[in-house]
């Protein structure tokens, strides 16, 4: 089946932001009482905001309430969106406007299934909101990766079965969603973590020659 889309995850993918959320995430987990390093923040990658703050909650002695919950994420969510206002098309990863001008060139779709619902801020301060055919709402996803649910929203915006959609990702619960959305998966970093990608690239500047190239034939 030839493929006729990509899905691009966002963090980690077509611009590095991982380093503004540890810092928020680490502020109010230390407001907190909590440690949160490095090790931490690498259980958060393809992880929701949700998702994210249990986590880091199940470090602490005392329960909290869904509405205390609520505004821990919104206190963390406004503490990342600050340090995000500065983002502009310089903090784009290498090789990733050739990979989008490579799709158009093709006729493929491109989408985005991000797991922030901060990505349509993150992309237009990038510059390449336009770039996108569809972005999905991530806050109207019921399941998180590695459920296959926002990969498949954007194959059925696009009107397309899994098969035809390639998926880029640079999480492991984001390679899972993937796969598990019957798509073929393109991994970004660590082929450890990234095992069970069908193509894995140590970053992102090869990623026309040695990833859609390859899968497209």
């Amino acid at each position: 089946m030839a493929f006729k889309a990509c899905i691009f995850d966002l963090d980690g993918v077509i611009t590095d932001t991982a380093h503004f959320h540890f810092l928020a995430w680490q502020r109010l987990a230390h407001s907190l009482g909590i440690a949160f390093d490095h090790a931490d923040n690498d259980q958060l990658k393809g992880v929701g905001r949700m998702q994210s703050l249990e986590y880091i909650l199940a470090k602490s002695s005392r329960a909290y309430s869904e509405a205390e919950k609520e505004t821990l994420a919104h206190q963390k969510n406004e503490d990342y969106k600050t340090l995000i206002q500065e983002i502009s098309p310089a903090d784009m990863l290498p090789g990733i406007l050739p990979a989008f001008d490579w799709l158009k060139a093709r006729g493929w779709k491109i989408g985005l299934a991000s797991a922030s619902r901060n990505a349509p801020v993150v992309i237009e301060g990038l510059g390449i909101a336009k770039v996108f055919d569809y972005v999905a709402d991530a806050g109207a996803i019921p399941n998180g990766k590695p459920a296959p649910d926002i990969f498949l929203d954007v194959a059925n915006a696009f009107g397309l079965e899994g098969g035809e959609c390639l998926g880029v990702e640079d999480a492991a619960a984001g390679v899972t969603a993937i796969k598990a959305a019957g798509m073929t998966a393109i991994g970004i970093g660590d082929a450890y973590v990234l095992a069970h990608a069908d193509i894995i690239l140590p970053q992102t500047g090869i990623l026309v020659s040695e990833g859609f190239e390859k899968v497209a034939g």
